[in-house]
């Protein structure tokens, strides 16, 4: 085996640049798409439903493209592929979603966005895995954190930016305003030069290099147990069914069905693994999924406890700052829409300074390693949800962001760079789609969950979800101490 030689600054710089338009895609969703929906009729209880789209698109297509991706090999290489098609798919649903004549085009169209969103982003990960040395990965993930935050705030702030330039931000009845359509046109010009820039401006490694550079120990051959499969997938339906029945029974919140369903999804994909001929995609993926490497089984419990909480900060900061801040539940009011469009600016502050953090990150690692880093970083955003709680000025919740955008660009790259070196080079791109498993699954717990522990635990109120998403953050970081530190390749003594 040889190790992979060490990439140039610009060089990492090109094959992460296509990440800043799939995150300006990712957060002109996130920023509008449910005023997109209300334009079109939609109550509020309707758009959580709605929304489902993002996370289950996600929880399918990833290890989907994954698998597939593993297995590609064309005159592109074979994660540039998927990084294009995807982009083509998502630049057609940005031009096309804003001008959705109905409420249910748009909803269909959020499934396309999701999933060409999803097609492009999943190779990426695994696209620095496969081109960079371990010495070099953390830099390589921190480099996507980078353009995240750069897109992210771009994108967050576009409708806000045309406005103030004179572009229409009100339209008639039914109708998207000027501000969110012109927005959606630019964003899907930014993605799709973006990802062709790093499609043309990079290469990849034939498979035959890939092996002869793959550093990673051997795992052991899958023993895949068809019938203890089927016995745990029974086990795992039947506690979806009873969950379903008692949320039915005793009137629970209806959001609780999700979690219900998650526990029988994953009951019927292991029944159905347990069925097919073992070269089969979901058998070969339920296979992988279920003797995932140890240290993927810690990385997965670090990235619960991070995205819980951040999903707990996305759904409920409006409501808690509008309330706590700025003393109003009264959407019309004044009051109300000014606390709205400040959680626009704190929004869009942490993810500015998630992209200054990506700068930081990687010296942090060389000095402290990858997972003290991640420890410092995560605690730093948990005291910053935390930090809701005391501080009663909205100018100082600026601070807050602070913490909150090293957890972000943290959580964005350090689980990344340590799980790479766990898994072999040849399933990269399916276990990376596996991880994002524990990306969506706690979203969509989160979903089930937080309003039944808010309203029977802390009165109901929003700002609680900061004490919750706090917690959870630094939870996550004492996780990541379980986790064993990546082998540095010894390059000092090649001179690289």
């Amino acid at each position: 085996m040889s190790t992979k030689p060490q990439l140039s600054f610009w060089q990492i710089w090109n094959m992460c640049f296509g990440f800043l338009g799939i995150q300006f895609g990712f957060a002109l969703q996130n920023a509008n798409v449910s005023r997109i929906f209300q334009t079109l009729g939609a109550s509020m209880d309707d758009i959580p439903m709605l929304w489902i789209a993002a996370p289950l698109t996600g929880l399918i297509v990833q290890p989907i493209v994954g698998y597939l991706s593993d297995r590609t090999w064309t005159p592109l290489g074979r994660r540039r592929p998927y990084f294009l098609v995807g982009a083509v798919l998502a630049t057609l649903a940005l031009f096309f979603m804003p001008n959705s004549p109905t409420l249910w085009i748009a909803a269909g169209l959020l499934w396309v966005l999701d999933a060409s969103i999803n097609i492009s982003m999943e190779p990426f990960r695994a696209f620095v895995g496969d081109q960079l040395p371990t010495s070099q990965r953390a830099s390589g993930y921190a480099m996507q954190s980078f353009f995240i935050g750069v897109g992210s705030v771009i994108a967050s702030l576009l409708p806000w930016i045309l406005a103030k330039a004179g572009v229409g931000n009100t339209a008639g009845p039914g109708e998207v305003p000027d501000t969110v359509r012109y927005a959606f046109y630019f964003g899907g010009a930014v993605l799709l030069l973006s990802v062709g820039w790093t499609v043309l401006r990079t290469r990849e490694y034939a498979p035959g290099e890939l092996r002869a550079h793959d550093t990673t120990v051997r795992m052991p051959a899958n023993e895949f147990d068809g019938a203890r499969a089927r016995l745990s997938g029974a086990a795992w339906l039947l506690a979806g069914v009873i969950g379903a029945l008692a949320v039915w029974r005793f009137a629970l919140d209806k959001q609780l069905y999700i979690l219900a369903g998650l526990l029988a999804g994953y009951g019927l994909a292991l029944i159905g693994a347990s069925v097919m001929r073992r070269d089969r995609a979901l058998a070969q993926i339920v296979g992988d999924l279920h003797d995932m490497p140890a240290e993927m089984r810690k990385l997965a419990v670090v990235q619960f406890f991070s995205w819980f909480a951040l999903f707990a900060m996305w759904i409920y900061t409006t409501g808690a700052v509008t309330q706590v801040h700025f003393g109003s539940t009264d959407t019309a009011s004044a009051a109300y829409n000014e606390g709205a469009n400040w959680v626009g600016v704190l929004f869009a502050a942490y993810n500015g300074f998630a992209a200054l953090a990506a700068i930081a990150i990687p010296l942090m690692v060389r000095r402290l390693g990858l997972r003290v880093s991640h420890l410092i970083n995560v605690t730093l955003g948990g005291l910053g949800l935390l930090s809701f709680l005391v501080i009663r000025d909205p100018q100082w919740l600026l601070l807050s962001m602070v913490g909150v955008g090293f957890a972000w660009a943290s959580i964005l790259s350090l689980p990344y760079a340590l799980l790479s070196d766990s898994v072999p080079a040849a399933k990269m791109g399916v276990f990376m789609g596996i991880f994002n498993f524990f990306i969506v699954i706690p979203q969509l717990v989160a979903a089930s969950l937080l309003g039944f522990l808010l309203k029977h635990f802390f009165g109901g109120a929003p700002i609680h979800a900061f004490t919750i998403g706090g917690i959870s953050l630094i939870v996550a970081g004492l996780c990541v101490l379980r986790v064993q530190e990546p082998r540095v390749a010894a390059v000092a003594a090649t001179g690289h």
